[in-house]
C-alpha cells in the first residue's frame, strides 16, 4: 500500500511539528494532485477569467516569512499512530468528519496561537498515512479537545472526494498539506512533482473537480471556481531563475496550481520550515497573470 512502500522509502521519517517529509509525495501517484497536466487543452474563458484576477498581478509566495510574529504559511504536524486522539466540536458539523482527532496539545496553529485568520491545524498520521485537518481551530483547556469551525479526515491511501456540497478544512472541499510547497522538496529533493493551492480574492459561486464546494455569492463567469487549475505556460523563461523559484516554476509548468480558497490574488501556499531563505523564494513575484493559463476546466457546479 502507498503508506507502507512511502514509509519503506522514509524509515526515519520524523514526528513534530514542520518536520521534514523527505520528499514523499502525499497522494497515490494516480491521484489528480500528481496529474501532469502539460498537454491538456487550454479552457475557452482562459484569457477572460486570467483578466478577471489580474493579468498584471504578481504571483506571491504566501509563505518562508515571519508574519505579525508568526512563521508565513500553513502548518502541519507529524504524529506516530499511536498519538493520543482528542474530542472536537464543529461549527458545521454537517460537513465536518467527526472526532476525536490525534492533535498533540502543541500543535501549531496558522498565524499562531492569537491568529485571528484562517487557524489552520493540520496533523499527519505517518504510520496509518491519514491526514486530519481543521479550519479555524482553537484548543481547550490546553488541547485536551479543540473547537473549529469545520473539519476533515483523508485515507491518503486511498483518498476519496468530499461528497457534493461538502466542505473541508478549505474552501474548495480539498486536503490542505498535498498542495503546499514543503522545503524537503523545492530546496532538498529539488523537484516539485504536484499541484500547489492558490488563492484569488474573489471566486466564482461554482467548483469544478476535483473541488467539492464554493465560497461565493458571484456568479460571473469571468470570475474563477473553485478547484480550477492554471499552469505556467510553456514558452515561459525559467532560466533566469535559480534554486526554489525555479523548482517551483517548472513544477508549475507540468503539474500547476489548484484554486483553493479565498485570499491574496496569485499567492501561492506553502508550509513554514525554519530552513527558508526568503530571498530565494521572492524571484517569483517577476511571474505575473498573464503568463499562466487555465487548463480546460469539466463540468461546473453552480448550485
Amino acid at each position: 500500500m502507498f503508506a507502507t512502500a512511502a514509509l519503506a522509502q522514509h524509515p526515519q521519517l520524523p514526528v513534530g511539528p514542520n518536520a521534514d517529509l523527505g520528499g514523499v509525495r502525499l497522494m497515490p501517484a494516480g491521484d489528480e494532485w500528481n496529474r501532469d497536466v502539460s498537454k491538456d487543452p487550454v479552457d475557452p474563458r482562459s484569457d477572460a477569467i486570467i483578466a478577471r484576477i489580474g493579468a498584471q498581478t504578481r504571483l506571491h509566495e504566501d509563505f518562508g516569512l515571519i508574519w505579525k510574529g508568526a512563521p508565513g504559511g500553513i502548518p502541519y504536524y507529524v504524529v506516530s499512530g499511536d498519538q493520543p486522539k482528542v474530542p472536537v466540536t464543529f461549527r458545521y458539523a454537517g460537513e465536518s468528519d467527526p472526532g476525536p482527532y490525534p492533535i498533540p496539545p502543541d500543535a501549531p496553529i496558522e498565524g499562531g496561537p492569537q491568529g485571528d485568520g484562517d487557524r489552520h491545524v493540520i496533523v499527519l498520521d505517518k504510520d496509518n498515512w491519514r491526514l486530519y485537518e481543521m479550519f479555524h481551530a482553537f484548543p481547550i483547556e490546553g488541547g485536551k479537545s479543540w473547537k473549529a469551525a469545520s473539519g476533515a479526515v483523508f485515507d491518503l491511501k486511498n483518498p476519496k472526494p468530499r461528497p457534493a456540497g461538502w466542505t473541508s478544512a478549505d474552501a474548495a472541499g480539498l486536503p490542505i498539506l498535498p498542495g503546499l510547497a514543503r522545503y524537503d522538496e523545492l530546496c532538498v529533493t529539488k523537484e516539485l512533482t504536484h499541484a500547489l493551492r492558490f488563492t484569488v480574492k474573489k471566486s466564482r459561486r461554482a467548483y469544478v473537480s476535483p473541488a467539492s464546494h464554493f465560497a461565493s455569492k458571484e456568479n460571473d463567469p469571468d470570475l474563477p471556481p473553485m478547484g480550477m487549475r492554471v499552469r505556467l505556460k510553456a514558452d515561459f523563461d525559467t532560466s533566469k531563475f535559480s534554486g526554489p523559484a525555479r523548482v517551483l516554476l517548472e513544477g508549475l509548468k507540468t503539474y500547476g496550481m489548484i484554486l483553493a480558497d479565498n485570499g491574496g490574488d496569485w499567492f501561492v501556499s506553502g508550509a513554514p520550515d525554519d530552513r527558508w531563505v526568503h530571498d530565494e523564494l521572492t524571484p517569483i513575484r517577476q511571474v505575473r497573470g498573464s503568463d499562466f493559463e487555465v487548463v480546460k476546466m469539466g463540468p461546473m457546479t453552480t448550485r
